[in-house]
């Protein structure tokens, strides 16, 4: 099948390869910048368990991807080598990948290991869990540990995953440069959607389907809807742009989306919030108090790598922003993460601003100085509780009701401290997504 991207797809797309630098997903650091990873170690490795934790989170190894770990041991994952030999080899489509013992269900924590690749998305379906990463999408069983590995040999057509989702019982896969993929689960066959269909890039960061059957789609240049959730009809597909919204959209690289109380689509961008309303758009950003100021946070930045340096995108849109003489990662018009709480209240997670509300009036903002662990907030979840979980660059922190901040780091079982993908099982544990792994803990409290 014939793709037909846009000249602005391939820009970034080669712009991605080049540098490893997409500013929405990763805060700088050596380690992050690897988005398409290596295909070398299998889809899901040796697991590791703990009751505590107290060590690193990546001590020094030997240097190989398949150390020998003991369940109950203190020991973490290894270490990420920058290059392994056989690096070429291809990972194993299925297997399986550890069976639990009833011991290991009382560990505090279970670690599974996923290569050098980034967990960017977790989805809880009944026993499966389904793991998004930038080799492709592992459907994990929690009760067989069976897994089975979907990737470009699947027929996906690209292994980076951004977004997971159910829509109308379907698993829903949201790729970086290969549209949006549906499976069918009788054929074990995916239908892709992309740029021929209707999709407005070929880069999917979130997939919604809104409370009137419409159905929405976040990309890289704007945001879709299909009305009537017609997917399959070309004249049911509509794009919106700053262009043709006239600044009403106030940033065409749409990072996420969340259903309204009122029927209101929120859209977080890197432009600031915006809301869709019977036909209406409203938007917000910084200086209307989204994100915190540089100068209450510019001690506080912990990632001097800006990403501008590297994109003429980025650069650009700090220009537009008026943050010309910040050379760090901090863009509080850019909302990372999204979530509507059950008042119909806004969460957004910032590029360095933090942790932002909105009560629909004003803004408030949280910071490292409120109890956050990074002011770069990566991904929002809410639990089976009812507690907002916001994963950050430097450890998970849980919204507790007295409106302060308890902090979970690798010492509480976190495969790493950058957070960017979180999940709720059936059984009430919390699956925690990072580079390299997923944590899972049996009780985040």
């Amino acid at each position: 099948m014939c793709v037909n991207l846009s000249p602005k797809t391939l820009l970034v797309f080669i712009a991605m390869i080049a540098v490893a630098v997409a500013a929405g997903y990763y805060a700088g650091s050596q380690q992050l910048a690897q988005d398409y990873d290596k295909d070398t170690a299998t889809a899901t490795e040796a697991v590791v368990t703990g009751q505590a934790q107290t060590s690193p989170a990546h001590p020094p190894t030997n240097g190989t991807m398949h150390d020998s770990i003991q369940p109950g041991t203190a020991s973490l994952a290894p270490a990420h080598p920058a290059s392994i030999p056989g690096a070429q080899a291809l990972p194993p489509q299925s297997g399986r990948a550890h069976r639990y013992s009833d011991i290991e269900l009382d560990a505090k924590f279970t670690h599974f290991r996923v290569g050098e690749r980034n967990v960017k998305q977790i989805l809880a379906d009944g026993d499966t869990m389904w793991v998004g990463t930038s080799g492709g999408v592992i459907r994990y069983n929690i009760k067989t540990d069976d897994y089975k590995l979907y990737d470009t040999r699947s027929g996906l057509l690209a292994n980076g995953i951004f977004h997971l989702s159910k829509l109308d019982g379907q698993t829903i896969v949201g790729t970086y440069g290969g549209g949006m993929s549906i499976l069918d689960e009788s054929s074990q066959q995916w239908k892709t959607y992309n740029i021929p269909q209707g999709l407005g890039d070929a880069f999917v960061y979130d997939v919604l389907k809104a409370d009137n059957g419409d159905i929405w789609i976040a990309t890289w240049s704007g945001a879709n809807r299909i009305r009537q959730g017609k997917l399959d009809d070309r004249a049911f597909w509509d794009l919106y742009t700053v262009e043709n919204t006239n600044g009403g959209l106030p940033n065409d690289w749409v990072y996420g989306l969340a259903m309204g109380k009122n029927g209101e689509v929120w859209m977080a961008t890197e432009g600031g919030l915006a809301r869709f309303k019977d036909g209406q758009w409203d938007n917000w950003n910084h200086q209307q108090g989204q994100g915190a100021d540089y100068a209450l946070v510019k001690d506080q930045i912990q990632f001097t790598n800006d990403p501008a340096r590297y994109s003429r995108h980025h650069t650009r849109q700090k220009s537009e922003m008026g943050l010309e003489k910040v050379n760090v990662a901090y863009n509080p018009n850019y909302i990372v993460a999204l979530l509507v709480d059950d008042d119909g209240s806004v969460w957004a997670g910032t590029w360095g601003g933090g942790l932002a509300h909105f009560n629909g009036t004003t803004w408030e903002n949280f910071t490292m100085s409120d109890g956050l662990p990074a002011n770069h907030v990566f991904s929002l979840h809410r639990d089976k509780a009812g507690r907002i979980l916001i994963g950050t660059s430097n450890g998970l922190a849980v919204r507790e009701d007295n409106g302060g901040f308890r902090v979970f780091n690798t010492a509480d079982g976190l495969y790493s401290n950058v957070v960017f993908s979180m999940a709720t099982a059936n059984d009430g544990s919390s699956w925690i997504g990072s580079y390299g792994g997923v944590a899972r803990i049996a009780k985040l409290q």
